[in-house]
C-alpha cells in the first residue's frame, strides 16, 4: 500500500459488499417460477422481505361491503324480504277464506271462556249454579256452528233465496213481540218472546240478518237491470222496508239495534253507490229521529251525559260506565288474572253482556284487549276483501252489509266501555253472552266463508286440496316412472 493512501473506512467495504450481492441475484429475482416460489435458496428465500409498496391486496372477508359474491347485502334487505313474504302470503287466494273462519272461532271461543268468567257471579246470586250462563252460551255456540257450517256450504243462490221468507218471518216475530201477554220486558225493553224454559228469543236480532239478505238482493236485481241511477229506485222500497223494521224495534225501547240496522241500512246505500246528496239526506233524517228520540226520553238523555264521565254522578246514574272503566283501568298490561276479576262481585251491572269487555281488560290487561280488537280488524278487513274482489253483485252487497253489521256493532260496543260512546245497550258480536245475538251472527259469518270459498280463485285452491285430485295426481307421476322402480 503506498504511504500517501489511508485505509478505507469499514463500512464503505460494507456496502460495496451488498451491492455486489444484489446485483448478482437480480436476475433470479426477476425470473420467478410460475408456481409462486421465490426462486432463491432456502435460506435466503426465508431472509428476503417483500419491498415497500408490494404488499398483496387483501381479501374481501365475507359480509363486508362490495360488490363482490362475498359482499354484504344491502341495508333492511332482511326486513324487505320479509316483507315480501308477508305481502305474497296476504295476497293468495284463501286468505281472506282462512281470515274469516280463524278469526271468528277465536272470538267465540274467547267469549266463551270470558262469559265463564264473568257470569259466576251473577250466576251465584241468582241461587244458579256457577256454570248457568256458560251452559246457556255453550249451547247456542254449538248450534251456531252448525248453522256457520251449512250457511257455509249453501250456495249463494240458495242464499237469495231465503231472503224474502226470512224477512217475512222475523217481521211477524217483531209483531208478535208487541202483543201484550205474548212479548216480555228486560231491562225495559219489550223486545223479547219466551219460548219455555230459560230459554228467551230477540227477534230484532234476526231482523239485521234479513236486512242483509234482502236488501242485497233486492239491490243486486236492480243493479242488474240498470235501475239504481234512479233515486226512487235507489230508495223505494229499502228504506222504507228499513224504517218499518225500525220502527218495530223502537216500539219496544230497543235503540241500541235500532242504530245497528241504521248502519246496515247506511252500508248497503253505499255499496249500491248512492249520490252523496240522496246519502246526506237519508243520513240528516235518521239523525232527526234519533235526536228526537234522544230528547224526549231522560233515560238516553242520562246515557248521553256518561260519557267521558269519571265519577258516578248525582244518583248513580254514570255508575256503569265508571266502572267499566275502574275495570279496564285496574287490568294494567297483563290484567289481573283470568277469573281474578273484582268488578264483577256486584260492583259492575252486565258484566257478562254489554261489559264483557271491560271484564276482559280487568282480567287479561291491554294484551287482552288489543288481542280482541286485533282479531275484530282480522275479521272486518276479510270482509272487505270478499266484498271486494267478487264480480256477484249480491255477494258483494251481502258481504258489505254483514261487515258493516258486525264491525258497527264492535265499534258502538266497546266505545261505550271505553267512554267515548253512550251506551246502547248492544252485546259485542260473536263475545257477550246471548243466544240470540249469537245465532245469527255465526250465521252470517257462515255467508262470508261461502262468499270467500266462491272467489275463482279460492276455489281453484280448494279443489286442488280435495282428496280426488290429490290421487289423480299421484297416479300421474307414478305412471311416468320407468318400469321396476319403487
Amino acid at each position: 500500500m503506498p504511504a500517501d493512501e489511508s485505509p478505507a473506512p469499514r463500512g464503505a467495504d460494507r456496502s460495496r459488499v451488498t451491492a455486489a450481492i444484489s446485483r448478482a441475484f437480480t436476475p433470479l429475482l426477476l425470473a420467478q417460477p410460475a408456481d409462486g416460489s421465490s426462486g432463491l435458496p432456502a435460506g435466503l428465500a426465508l431472509r428476503s422481505r417483500p419491498a415497500v409498496g408490494s404488499r398483496r391486496p387483501p381479501v374481501p372477508r365475507s359480509g363486508t361491503s362490495g360488490s363482490g359474491p362475498g359482499s354484504r347485502p344491502p341495508r333492511f334487505a332482511a326486513v324487505r324480504r320479509m316483507y315480501e313474504q308477508a305481502r305474497r302470503a296476504w295476497d293468495r287466494p284463501l286468505t281472506a277464506y282462512y281470515l274469516i273462519l280463524g278469526s271468528s272461532l277465536l272470538i267465540t271461543v274467547l267469549g266463551l271462556v270470558m262469559v265463564y268468567s264473568a257470569s259466576m257471579i251473577k250466576a251465584l246470586e241468582l241461587a244458579k249454579p256457577g256454570t248457568y250462563f256458560f251452559r246457556k252460551q255453550f249451547l247456542a255456540a254449538v248450534i251456531g256452528a252448525g248453522l256457520l257450517l251449512v250457511a257455509s256450504r249453501m250456495p249463494v243462490k240458495l242464499h237469495r233465496a231465503l231472503a224474502y221468507p226470512l224477512l217475512m218471518g222475523s217481521v211477524f216475530l217483531m209483531v208478535m213481540v208487541q202483543i201484550p201477554g205474548i212479548g216480555m220486558s228486560v231491562n225495559g225493553n219489550q223486545n223479547w218472546l219466551y219460548l219455555g224454559g230459560p230459554f228467551q228469543l230477540q227477534p230484532s236480532e234476526f231482523g239485521k240478518l234479513a236486512l242483509v239478505l234482502w236488501g242485497a238482493d233486492l239491490i243486486a236485481r236492480k243493479h242488474d237491470k240498470r235501475l239504481l241511477t234512479q233515486w226512487k229506485h235507489m230508495l223505494v222500497p229499502l228504506v222504507p222496508v228499513a224504517f218499518m223494521l225500525l220502527g218495530l224495534i223502537m216500539l219496544g225501547g230497543d235503540m241500541g239495534t235500532a242504530i245497528i240496522l241504521t248502519a246496515i241500512l247506511f252500508g248497503l246505500l253505499w255499496l249500491a253507490g248512492a249520490p252523496t246528496r240522496l246519502f246526506a239526506g237519508v243520513l240528516a233524517f235518521a239523525g232527526l229521529i234519533g235526536f228526537v228520540l234522544i230528547k224526549t226520553s231522560p233515560n238516553r238523555m242520562s246515557r248521553l251525559g256518561c260519557i267521558g264521565a269519571s265519577e258516578p254522578g248525582p244518583g248513580d246514574s254514570c255508575w256503569q260506565a265508571v266502572h267499566g272503566i275502574y275495570a279496564l283501568a285496574s287490568g294494567g298490561w297483563f290484567g289481573s288474572g283470568l277469573g281474578a276479576s273484582v268488578e264483577k262481585w256486584g260492583q259492575l251491572p252486565e258484566p257478562h253482556t254489554d261489559f264483557i269487555f271491560a271484564i276482559t281488560g280487568e282480567e287479561l290487561g291491554l294484551a287482552g284487549t288489543l288481542s280482541v280488537l286485533a282479531l275484530f280488524a282480522a275479521l272486518g278487513y276479510a270482509g272487505i276483501r270478499v266484498a271486494g274482489r267478487t264480480e256477484d253483485p249480491f255477494v258483494r252487497y251481502a258481504a258489505g252489509g254483514v261487515t258493516t253489521w258486525i264491525t258497527a256493532q264492535a265499534v258502538i260496543n266497546i266505545g261505550a266501555v271505553l267512554g267515548l260512546l253512550p251506551i246502547a245497550g248492544v252485546p259485542l258480536p260473536l263475545f257477550s253472552y246471548g243466544g240470540s245475538a249469537l245465532l245469527p251472527t255465526m250465521f252470517a259469518v257462515g255467508l262470508l266463508i261461502a262468499f270467500a270459498r266462491e272467489e275463482p280463485a279460492a276455489k281453484a285452491a280448494l279443489a286442488m286440496r280435495r282428496p280426488g285430485v290429490r290421487w289423480k295426481t299421484m297416479r300421474r307421476r307414478v305412471t311416468k316412472r320407468p318400469s321396476g322402480e319403487r
